[in-house]
């Protein structure tokens, strides 16, 4: 049995990157991965492959950034393995500019999708883990949370909210036996590296 037998993991920002690599591996140690990301055909193609191979998957196209799309991806999980044990809130964007030449739009573009993306997911997993009296929620930061590069304002901005956040949620799940924490990696191969 797996690390993960049965647990049901909510993974955002599921179809390319990080998130494909971990639905892929918590799959494969057992959890019932539920994938979110907005690209339809690459959800559906990633929980085709995790099914064929003897895993389980419900694919739930998502834009984080949308709350009614939030509320309906919990709602279909729900529906679906009737407790939420894992959310991976992995979904991000980054738009490089100096800051001079960073647009508002492009601003918010970052802050509404790296932030409020994340706490919307998590607000709604905190409301089930508190009735089941435990979960575990897991941000996906950066090490430009830690060590800003150049020309990205809105990203670092975003990252350092994110680890605040996990912070606050952390003091607030502790008496319901949520455990809430932020990863930073480096340099990571993907599509927006």
């Amino acid at each position: 049995m797996g690390q993960l037998q049965d647990k049901i993991a909510v993974i955002t920002g599921a179809s390319t990157g990080i998130g494909h690599s971990m639905a892929v591996i918590f799959a494969k140690e057992g959890a019932r991965v539920v994938l979110a990301a907005r690209r339809r055909e690459a959800l559906d193609k990633l929980a085709k492959e995790i099914n064929a191979n003897g895993g389980t998957a419900l694919a739930v196209p998502t834009d984080v950034t949308n709350e009614q799309q939030v509320l309906e991806l919990f709602q279909r999980t729900m529906e679906k393995f009737g407790r939420v044990d894992i959310l991976i809130n992995n979904a991000g964007t980054a738009i490089g500019k100096p800051t001079d030449e960073l647009s508002y739009e492009a601003w918010r573009t970052v802050i509404d999708c790296n932030v409020n993306g994340a706490f919307l997911c998590s607000r709604e997993a905190f409301k089930i883990m508190k009735r089941q009296h435990g979960g575990r929620i897991l941000n996906i930061g950066s090490v430009s949370a830690k060590v800003p590069r150049p020309h990205s304002a809105a990203y670092t901005t975003s990252k350092y909210a994110l680890e605040g956040l996990t912070r606050s949620m952390a003091v607030d799940g502790r008496e319901h036996g949520i455990a809430v924490s932020v990863l930073q990696p480096g340099n990571v191969d993907t599509a927006i590296w």
